[in-house]
């Protein structure tokens, strides 16, 4: 009996240390990757360390980072959301259409956009956990509704005029820190303390990692993932009135492929595929290493069409690492 248990609390312990091991080597790689991006671009180029371009790198890559925000937690649960980049499209479009065209103040057409990004993460979730669609199927489906939505509405041309209150939001600084840099950081601590310091973050996890036991356990499993997805709609809303605010007016193609800069961000910051793991900072890391490969690979006049080879490269390293780490948990 002694011999029976010990041999079962070894094998417990071997788990845990592997579990352990796994969590570390995500975590990790992640800041190993982005730490060797700035050495190598630092070397190779005398222009990344200057202050204008790593604050550029921050600014830049804003909206990709709020969206991995949402695009985290969606994977944690379990799901994935391709609607993203055209939600933000879509967002944004509305919010200037409904202040130049409607006369409304500035005010209530940025709150317009959020809400038309939480309405379509709400339709995603809904169409997820209500219609039993596959999340790659009804987030790919709302991809296609969104952009064409904002094709219709902008009628294929531009709408501009908003006004520096809007542009304010994409262009402006609060001392020699831009804004979207602050909006960022606050979407950013917010979701942090979500995630670690609610119940509800908690309830992310446990349906990530099997959402039948979580369903026994008491969590209202379709509850949490619906709001997952209006979350995850709300932040491609705020994303998309950011990029509208930079660009001085509401593109219909605006933020096209952004979803795909997300969910790399997201696994590259250590966000596992198979759900239940990662974490908002991490994506965070993750979303800076797109930019800093993007940022680098400009300094050093790279042709866009390499840039893309690299870039796809480093996913695939990524979802590499993703996988070999899960296999040393289930070992």
């Amino acid at each position: 009996m002694s011999i029976s248990g010990t041999t079962t609390e070894n094998v417990v312990g071997a788990r845990k240390h592997r579990t352990v091991m796994a969590a570390r080597l995500r975590q990790g790689t992640v800041f190993l990757v982005l730490l060797g991006l700035g050495l190598f671009f630092s070397v190779t180029s005398d222009k990344f360390l200057q202050g204008g371009n790593l604050v550029n790198i921050l600014d830049q890559n804003a909206p990709v980072i709020i969206m991995a925000v949402g695009m985290t937690l969606t994977m944690i649960v379990g799901g994935i959301d391709l609607s993203v980049g055209s939600v933000a499209a879509l967002a944004g479009a509305i919010s200037a259409g409904l202040i130049v065209r409607s006369g409304f103040p500035v005010g209530v057409g940025m709150l317009a956009g959020l809400l038309v990004g939480l309405i379509a993460g709400l339709v995603n979730g809904s169409l997820v956990v209500y219609g039993k669609l596959p999340p790659f199927v009804a987030t790919l489906a709302m991809l296609g509704v969104a952009r064409g939505l904002t094709l219709v509405y902008t009628e294929g041309r531009p709408i501009s005029g908003m006004g520096e209150a809007y542009t304010f939001w994409g262009t402006g600084k609060v001392g020699s820190i831009p804004v979207p840099v602050i909006v960022w950081i606050i979407v950013v601590l917010i979701a942090w303390l979500v995630q670690t310091r609610t119940r509800y973050g908690l309830h992310v996890y446990g349906v990530g990692g099997g959402a039948e036991t979580a369903r026994l356990a008491g969590v209202a499993v379709n509850r949490v993932k619906l709001a997952t997805y209006g979350l995850s709609g709300l932040m491609a809303g705020l994303a998309g009135l950011l990029l509208t605010a930079r660009l001085w007016s509401a593109q219909p193609q605006v933020a096209v492929g952004f979803e795909l800069n997300a969910i790399a961000a997201a696994v590259l910051g250590g966000v596992s595929l198979f759900g239940g793991v990662g974490s908002v900072l991490g994506a965070v890391v993750g979303a800076l290493i797109v930019g800093v490969l993007s940022n680098g690979l400009n300094l050093l006049r790279v042709p866009s069409y390499t840039q893309q080879v690299i870039q796809g490269i480093v996913l695939v390293l990524a979802v590499t690492v993703d996988i070999y780490s899960k296999r040393l948990e289930r070992q």
